[in-house]
Parts: structure tokens; sequence; C-alpha cells
């Protein structure tokens, strides 16, 4: 009877929800038609000969992949048709595609508040860098830049600030926050395995400070992406890397004025000035209309090449756990079985594995590891690292054939750890609740009621230990090096591209297209189109399917504000199970 009405239910609940998507279809169609009829001398987005300027809007998340939806052209539907910020996948197609398109003059960027890392704002700066070779012209704008966006918008052929706006230029700092008081009077007691001195995800409940191993790291990273933006500015702006760090040492960025006189930016304008500096450099006369070719309606010229042989980019991105993950979670199902399919398929000829994870469960990244490593003895296996391929990221990355970050990529940290917290004290003080057990064998307790005895410890301490030499038997076997090469550069410690170049952490720097026309080169491929997977999850998946604490998440986003990361990292580490190969900490760089 239970199942029946369940049954009976999700019918009449399935007949609800379609017949609303019908009606709110029919809605925005109909609004649509409308609109274009009332507002037709507004929806011009054809090319104009030889003076089309494509305007990209450089606002909101900047994801790895587009978060397809076949309902945007349906008008605004909310959820359905909401815009979930921009994909590196996409906008390098279209900059690609426009370089080579005779009737586009340029770019317009108009920049405001990017939500990105640095090694997805240093692809971004590749791509907008090789648009620039074809001669054609980049204008940036924005009221306010940070230094990651005024670092991407260096790029440009002419970079202007709205004259009351502002630029944020100091030098890069990073803040943790430490637990070890709380939980001291709490009375909650953080039972810590892990194998490597630079491990340092545990570090908010062991300490009230970083400890020396951590700060070396911290500050060796934190240069390394510091450096790459001041030679990336000096080279475009023409100043040396000495000016640029006398400026934020002595604080001088204090205004607009400022920015000018010490030549970061070409002008201070408001956007309507700058819009006829682009008339001028179209030649148009300032009494004409400008028509921007948005970025979402501009398609290009593009080569379908339905029957060229493929190089597939696999997309790992998030976390890393066991089972089927989504778009923004890896589940190791769901990527095993995808890079096996690639492997088995003969149409495709070379394998991308594009990695953006601070790692997760050790056991779900070595089933990833074991799919890359059959799928590297079947065709050419290639990894093009994002903004992180840290600890798990990594141990599913090591498997490979090449292997290219960028300089500014998170990477390494190849160790382990486990935490199980004792809440038996707070439990009894705080709360006066007492603890009884009944066990079949002395250890069946075993967990987070009670201390741990020196046996457990010990117990526990040697499957981290067991996991931590698996890692980096894996890491020797793919990088061509001894265990004890590994260790030493291992340990937990973080690196950036830059220096994982020089430990043979990676073999080359570089973005994705650099690692796609490696693979095919590997292939001995001349011409081929790029199949992107795991296919993408649907609108309704993603409408009906939320997880229940995203909207949880969402509110407490808006009240904690800049904190809320903070609180995530304690979130999940408190929530992990088994041992764990992760990010020694959530980075924070301002």
């Amino acid at each position: 009877m239970k199942q029946f009405f369940g049954a009976f239910f999700g019918s009449i609940l399935g007949i609800i929800i379609a017949v609303l998507l019908s009606v709110l279809i029919l809605v925005a169609v109909v609004k649509s038609s409308i609109s274009s009829a009332f507002n037709s001398d507004k929806a011009d987005i054809s090319l104009v000969k030889g003076k089309s300027v494509i305007k990209i809007v450089l606002s909101g998340k900047l994801y790895e992949r587009e978060k397809e939806n076949p309902f945007k052209e349906l008008g605004d539907l909310g959820p359905l048709t909401a815009k979930e910020g921009l994909g590196l996948n996409s906008l390098a197609k279209k900059l690609k595609a426009a370089k080579i398109d005779e009737d586009v003059k340029g770019i317009y960027l108009s920049v405001k508040d990017m939500e990105a890392g640095f090694a997805g704002i240093e692809e971004l700066r590749d791509l907008l860098a090789d648009f620039k070779t074809s001669g054609k012209f980049i204008y940036c704008y924005s009221e306010n830049y940070s230094q990651k966006e005024y670092y991407l918008a260096s790029v440009a052929s002419k970079v202007y600030l709205n004259p009351q706006g502002g630029m944020d230029w100091r030098g890069l700092g990073m803040n943790l926050l430490f637990f070890k008081n709380t939980l001291e009077k709490l009375e909650v007691d953080m039972q810590v395995f892990r194998h490597g001195k630079f491990k340092s995800a545990v570090e908010p409940f062991m300490y009230d400070k970083m400890s020396q191993s951590n700060r070396l790291q911290s500050e060796t990273f934190l240069n390394s992406i510091w450096n790459t933006m001041l030679k990336g500015i000096s080279k475009q702006r023409g100043m040396s890397v000495q000016q640029l760090n006398d400026l934020a040492n002595s604080l001088s960025i204090r205004f607009p004025e400022d920015a000018l006189k010490y030549k970061l930016v070409d002008a201070t304008e408001y956007e309507d000035e700058v819009i006829s500096q682009i008339k001028k450099k179209l030649g148009m006369k300032e009494s004409e209309k400008m028509k921007f070719v948005e970025l979402d309606k501009y398609e290009g010229k593009m080569d379908l090449k339905l029957n060229a042989e493929k190089i597939a980019v696999i997309y790992a991105t998030g976390g890393i756990s066991g089972g089927e993950g989504d778009d923004d979670e890896i589940g190791s199902d769901r990527l095993a079985k995808t890079i096996r399919e690639a492997r088995t398929n003969n149409k495709i000829k070379a394998i991308v594995l594009r990695v953006n994870s601070p790692g997760g469960s050790a056991l779900a990244s070595d089933v990833i590891w074991r799919e890359m490593l059959l799928a590297k003895a079947a065709k050419p296996t290639i990894v093009s690292m994002g903004d992180y391929a840290a600890s798990g990221g990594y141990y599913i990355s090591c498997a490979a054939d090449h292997i290219f970050a960028q300089p500014n990529t998170i990477t390494g940290s190849i160790g382990v750890f486990g935490i199980i917290p004792n809440i038996q004290k707070m439990l009894q003080s705080k709360l006066g609740i007492t603890v009884d057990t009944v066990n079949t064998n002395k250890y069946s307790d075993m967990g987070g009621l009670r201390p741990l005895t020196p046996v457990e410890y010990n117990f526990i301490q040697t499957s981290v230990e067991k996991v931590y030499d698996t890692f980096t038997k894996r890491v020797a076997e793919g990088r061509k090096m001894t265990q004890a090469e590994v260790d030493s550069i291992g340990q937990g410690r973080v690196w950036t591209g830059t220096d994982a170049l020089s430990i043979n952490l990676i073999d080359e720097l570089g973005g994705l297209n650099d690692a796609i026309a490696y693979a095919a080169k590997k292939a001995n491929l001349k011409d081929y189109k790029i199949t992107e997977l795991p296919l993408q999850k649907g609108p309704l998946d993603g409408l009906l399917g939320k997880k229940e604490s995203e909207l949880e998440s969402r509110i407490m986003q808006n009240n904690l504000g800049p904190l809320y990361t903070y609180f995530k990292q304690v979130q999940s580490l408190l929530r992990l199970q088994g041992v764990q190969a992760r990010m020694p900490f959530e980075l924070m760089v301002n």
C-alpha cells in the first residue's frame, strides 16, 4: 500500500510539473514574440561588416565549462533560464572564432565582481592575448579593479577606469582561522591522523597559529603567484617588476588619478566615454549608435567537422568522493565510467582530463587513477590542470602521459589525513548527556563518543600511512621517480605550477588549448573535433534534484559574508569519512 501511494503521488507530481513547465514555456514564447514586435530596433545583433565589436561582461563565476541551458532563448523564466556565469570552454571557442572573423574588429571587456581562481584568470588572459595576435583591439573598462581583475585587464590594448572608481594594488595576503581554543572551551578533542608535515588541513584544530612548515609553503606559493602576476603586468604595461612592487609597498594607488599617474591605466573615463573611444577606433561618427554583439549571441563560423576523429576533453571539477557526483563535484563512479567509455570508443583518439579539484576521498581518487592508467595504455592521455589539481586532484592526474599546468595552478599536496572528533566530554559537561555501551568485541565502540586508546590510534594511523605509501608509489610510477624522491617533495606540500615544473610534478606550463594541441600531435591528428564529457545534467535535473542543503548554503552565505568560506571549510572537514587526500586548506587570497 505504501508503494502504491508513493507511485500514485509521484505520478501526480510529475503531471503537475509537466503542465507547469508547458505553461511557463508558452508564456515565454508569447512574451518573446511580443517583445520582438515592440523592440525590434533593440534586437539587432547582426555583424556589421568590418566594424563589429563583441562585448564580454565578466561578472560572477568563471566556470571550467559553461552550464548548458536549452531554455535560454525563451526569455526570463527564473531558475530555468538564469545565467550561471561564463564558461572557459565557451569563451575559448568564441574567441578563436572571433580571431579569424573578418567582421569582428575588436572586443570590449566590461569587468565587475569576477569570481575566479588565479589559474582560471591566467587561462582567460592567454585566450585574450592570443586574440590580440590577430591585430584586433581589446578595450577594458571597470568601475573598480580587484588585483585579479586588473591582472586580467592588463592584457588589453587599452585599460580604462571609472574616474570615481578604484583599484586595489597592495600585494597578496592570506588569512587562516584556527579553532583550537574554541574546541578546548567546548571540550571537543579532535583526534587527528596524518602523514605529511605540510598536510595542514587539520592544523586549525590542533594549533592557534600556522606551523612553521605551513608558513613556509604558504609564503612560497603566495610569492610565486604574485611574481607571475607582476611579470605579466610588467610585460604588458612596460613597467618593471620593482616599480610594481614599490607601488604596492607604498600603497600609492589610492585614487583613480594615481592609477593613471603611474600608468596602470590608460585613462580614467566613464563608460559612455569609453564607448566613444571605440567609435573613434572604428571610424564611426559620435552620433552613430554603437551596437555591440553580445557574447551569448555570437556564434562565429564554427567548423562542425562531422566526420572528423575526436579528442575527448573530460572535466573533473570539484571535490572527490565515491558515487555518482554531479557537474560540480567529482563522483568516482561517474568519472571512472566516463574515462572507460572514452578509452573503449574507437572514434576517440586521445583523452585530455581537465582537472580542477582540491582532492577528497583517497579511495575514490584511486578508483579514478586506475581508469587513467588503463586509458594511458590504450591512447594518448593528457592532463590539463586548472586552479587546483592538489592531493586527490594530483592523484588522479599522475598516471597521464603528459601534464600541463598554469604557472599559478595549485598542485602537489601529496599527503593524507583523517579526523575523528571525540565529543564525550562536551556531551557530559555542556549538555548533561552520558554514554554507555554494549560491545560484542573489545574495540566495537571505537569512534567519536570516547577517546581512542593507543592501540586504536595506532590502528588508524597505520591505515593512513598505508594510503600515503600507495599514493607516493602511484606518483613515482607515473612520474618516473623513486618513491623517496616523491616523499621529499610530498609530505602534503603545496606547489604552484611554476615550482611544480622544476621538481618534475608536471611536464609543461600551459592551458587547456595547449594540452589539446599536444594530444592531437601525440595521436597524429590534423583534423579533429572536441567532444566534451561527461554529458552535463539537464536543467530539470538541477531544478528537481537540488540538494537539500543548497538553499541553506545560500542563506548562510548571505548572512556570513566573507566568513562563509571558513564556515564551509570547517563543515566539510567535520563531514569527512575515511582517509582523505585533500588540499591542506581553503585558499583565500586577498
